[in-house]
């Protein structure tokens, strides 16, 4: 598959083989050939392992294929760690290892005084022999854009101090030193404001996520409010208007069809989750015959599933068809093994003077935590 990375890759590759086969291009005779072949060799080798090395062991398991050029940048310019290299999910170039880096100074000091004294005195102006200009300028800015900026200045430290002892200062920048220094300047400015587009654009997108959350908690929440104004409609909607036909004068049942209405308000508003059509039947027969029930849920059913919550919730509908207190409390429990507690209190037979004694205490377990 053609990509962006891989026209880079190959780009990298053919000019570096390009600037390394100018050096065999010879013009005059070159006193020592044999070491202008190596030297090539250890060139282009280098150059080529720092292209392509990316070790496995260092390799996000996220990202397994990152490439030494890509199109996007990480937010960090020079990590010191090839898991810094990747930055919110934004792919980037791994590090160079240390290896490659010692190879790649190696390769800046030796092959310019290696090709100086091969060709001669004569030559070391010559396009066949000033070809390494190019060439460790153009190793550096590989090594620059896999996030070695001190190794790639230290690079051309050492290739400029070669060059102006081998051909002079004027003669080095007149021939491609210049170059070489402009090549590291523009790929550190060009991997600095990659990596700063990536860490605005990483920004940018966790703010829309959160925006995105937001929106639809908002969304969910103003669902949630108009089913409880549709249900609070339903549960007192008749009671109000009767109340306004007659002018607030209630009859008895009335009064009654008032509170039952309270309760089912304060039910659906204190603990949804422990009510089903089975649980209100219950909770409004024991309001019928007069007793007083309070629900609540704080919380202690809201990682239960629907089938769990149906087997306590017919749990505690069993528990209420059987109670007779005058005073019920319904309430979610804390405790890891018990889903419900139900407390019937009912006043004493010694009299009204004495506290309410407790006639009923039911502890629903969770399903399957017993």
């Amino acid at each position: 598959m053609i990509s962006v990375k891989n026209v880079l890759v190959v780009l990298a590759v053919a000019f570096t083989a390009y600037l390394a086969a100018r050096g065999l291009w010879w013009t005059a005779s070159v006193p020592q050939p044999l070491v202008v072949v190596v030297t090539l060799a250890f060139y282009l080798a280098t150059t080529w392992l720092c292209i392509f090395w990316e070790p496995a062991s260092v390799r996000s398991p996220a990202h397994p294929a990152a490439a030494p050029f890509p199109t996007t940048l990480p937010a960090q310019a020079a990590p010191h760690d090839a898991g810094e290299a990747q930055t919110d999910g934004i792919r980037g170039p791994l590090p160079l290892p240390v290896v490659a880096q010692i190879l790649a100074l190696a390769c800046a000091a030796i092959v310019p005084s290696a090709i100086s004294i091969a060709v001669g005195e004569t030559s070391r102006q010559a396009p066949f022999a000033t070809w390494y200009l190019g060439g460790i300028g153009a190793l550096m800015t590989i090594v620059m854009v896999r996030r070695r900026p001190w190794t790639a200045w230290a690079g051309i430290v050492l290739l400029t101090i070669a060059s102006f002892l081998w051909m002079g200062p004027v003669n080095a920048l007149a021939l491609g030193l210049v170059g070489s220094i402009v090549w590291v300047t523009c790929a550190q400015l060009l991997v600095f404001s990659m990596d700063r587009a990536a860490r605005d654009t990483s920004r940018l997108t966790r703010l829309q996520r959160a925006a995105t959350g937001w929106q639809t908690s908002q969304v969910v929440r103003q669902r949630e409010r108009r089913v409880q104004v549709q249900r609070a409609l339903a549960v007192a909607g008749p009671v109000l208007t009767r109340t306004v036909a007659h002018a607030g004068v209630l009859t008895d049942a009335d009064r009654l069809e008032a509170r039952i209405a309270e309760g089912r308000l304060r039910d659906e508003m204190r603990g949804p989750r422990l009510l089903d059509d089975e649980v209100r039947a219950e909770l409004e027969r024991a309001r019928r015959r007069g007793a007083n029930v309070t629900v609540l849920d704080e919380g202690g059913l809201d990682d239960v599933d629907d089938e769990t919550l149906g087997i306590i919730r017919a749990q505690l509908a069993e528990a209420l068809r059987s109670a007779s207190s005058d005073r019920l409390y319904i309430r979610t429990s804390p405790d890891e093994r018990v889903a419900v507690t139900v407390v019937g209190r009912s006043p004493s037979m010694g009299g009204p003077s004495d506290e309410d004694s407790v006639d009923l205490w039911r502890e629903i377990p969770h399903p399957g935590r017993v």
